[in-house]
């Protein structure tokens, strides 16, 4: 295989898409926080777009909201024209299933192989006695190979995940969404412990999963640099609500004042 290369099994996947809609959604947490306020965005099928804003702006919990981690309290969250507010159990699971999650934390299993963690991505889609015993079908092997083989991480695939620098580790977790062969890929901070050249190696990952495959991807940021060269399009939160939405290449530092309520400064920009 060679890295970067549209193979067959995970080209297949590219033909559909999924759209995102929010008509005046709200969420409050129990303790009365208010995680969105009235949010309403039409996200189209085959965008990439950056979600930036401080910590507590709502940036996780629109993520969340998106995939029914988080209920929302009010309005209607749609995927794919398939309602998530409301949806549990099976429905909810199947809608899960489509929407790959890539979280700052990596959330891998150090212990077990990189092959291991990213054959996870199939659980969705394989019976629990498959899943209990390890025997995945070829198939789905054959999916973790190739998305292994498109981060770059194939020569990687028997290593134990706790072996793996922080970068290679995110590259993983990438895998293991793609794995799920997703219509929609959600990325809660995904570069929020690496370095610089090691955050733009992510990026660049997510980059080519949304050109390449054109697969939905949204992406929550706190930098300006990667929002505005990655991004397609960026929203802006605040206090649970979007207060841009726009090109993310023409958004000046005056939006991003307004985005975040103070001036920019070094620690907002990625080269400091």
């Amino acid at each position: 295989m060679t890295t970067g290369s549209l193979t067959p099994g995970v080209e297949a996947q590219a033909s559909a898409p999924w759209g995102i809609r929010l008509d005046g959604v709200s969420v409050r947490y129990p303790n009365g926080t208010m995680g969105l306020r009235d949010v309403s965005v039409d996200i189209a099928p085959g965008e990439l777009i950056a979600v930036v804003g401080l910590s507590g702006s709502g940036k996780s919990t629109l993520i969340r909201t998106i995939n029914g981690l988080v209920p929302a309290t009010s309005g209607v969250v749609q995927v794919g024209g398939r309602r998530v507010d409301g949806a549990s159990g099976r429905r909810l699971r199947e809608l899960r299933g489509h929407i790959g999650m890539v979280f700052q934390s990596f959330n891998l299993a150090g212990r077990t192989s990189v092959l291991n963690n990213v054959l996870v991505g199939r659980l969705a889609h394989t019976p629990l006695w498959r899943t209990l015993l390890g025997a995945y079908r070829e198939d789905d092997r054959r999916l973790a190979f190739e998305a292994l083989d498109r981060v770059g991480l194939l020569p990687k695939v028997w290593d134990r995940a706790s072996a793996l620098s922080g970068g290679q580790q995110q590259r993983v977790a990438i895998a293991r969404a793609l794995t799920q062969q997703p219509r929609i890929v959600l990325a809660d901070e995904p570069v929020a412990s690496l370095d610089p050249p090691t955050a733009r190696g992510v990026m660049d990952d997510l980059r080519r999963i949304n050109v390449d495959l054109g697969i939905t991807v949204l992406v929550n940021l706190h930098l300006l640099d990667l929002a505005r060269e990655y991004g397609t399009r960026m929203i802006g939160m605040r206090a649970g609500e979007i207060v841009y939405d726009g090109p993310a290449a023409s958004a000046t530092d005056a939006d991003f004042a307004q985005i975040y309520g103070r001036s920019v400064t070094a620690a907002d920009r990625l080269e400091r």
